[in-house]
């Protein structure tokens, strides 16, 4: 019962997470719709084990044979067996321990990944979060729902980086630290927390934010060398957005 109160405690979490809007700083909201329904059938499959009576199973499931009859109403006064005792305190503890591990997520609000952990999962390679067809569509021009990730495959992957000098853009991260300025960083998500990897874009510019604080950045793009950066023109620091990861 301690494992199925556990179970219950994170399906019951899953779901209040989506009511409340706060289940896409753990998984891609995409995959929301999938957890969500796991989440009611694991709470439809805990009430039917619940509505089954402990022991049941054990002490009905035998076969009788050519037995005589007997008398199944037991003694109603009669003390628990030590095996029935241990069942009810492992029941009450695991739905304690569950209510207290719901209650807790619930009143503490999740906490995004932080700038620390984006550097750790910095491999040094370069990001390829969407690949040949986001340098395609940038090549368009159509960037006006290109995010860090896509900014970062583009500069990562473009074979004409020259195509791209000049175009303005304006996006939001936190900074991380980078040659001649900073790194305008952002955690990308392909289906949860877990995969969670940073994409960075070099920014060249004089004013350099704290690491980790968020920032706006607008500036525009350009080719030095054959390496694409963006110079800054403006550097503003905000508050850390409802939604801070890309997907």
């Amino acid at each position: 019962m301690l494992g199925v109160g556990a179970v219950a405690s994170v399906a019951a979490l899953t779901i209040a997470l989506a009511v409340t809007g706060r289940l896409g700083l753990y998984i891609n909201p995409d995959s929301s719709w999938f957890a969500v329904s796991m989440a009611v059938l694991v709470l439809v499959g805990v009430v039917l084990s619940v509505l089954l009576p402990l022991g049941a199973a054990e002490d009905h499931g035998h076969d009788h044979g050519d037995e005589p009859a007997h008398d199944h109403d037991h003694d109603q006064h009669a003390p628990r067996s030590p095996r029935r005792l241990a069942g009810t305190v492992a029941t009450t503890a695991g739905g304690v321990l569950a209510l207290g591990f719901a209650g807790t997520m619930l009143v503490v609000p999740p906490a995004t990944l932080s700038a620390e952990l984006a550097a750790s999962r910095d491999t040094g390679a370069a990001p390829l979060f969407q690949g040949a067809d986001t340098v395609a569509l940038a090549i368009t021009g159509d960037t006006a729902s290109f995010g860090i990730g896509d900014w970062a495959s583009v500069f990562a992957t473009a074979t004409d980086p020259e195509v791209f000098d000049g175009t303005e853009i304006s996006l939001t991260g936190f900074a991380a630290p980078g040659d001649d300025g900073f790194d305008l960083t952002r955690l990308i998500i392909t289906h949860c927390v877990i995969d969670a990897q940073p994409a960075s874009l070099p920014v060249a510019t004089g004013e350099i934010p704290s690491d980790g604080q968020w920032v706006t950045v607008t500036g525009t793009i350009r080719d030095v060398d054959g390496q694409l950066r963006v110079d800054a023109a403006s550097v503003t620091p905000v508050d850390e957005p409802e939604d801070p990861y890309e997907f």
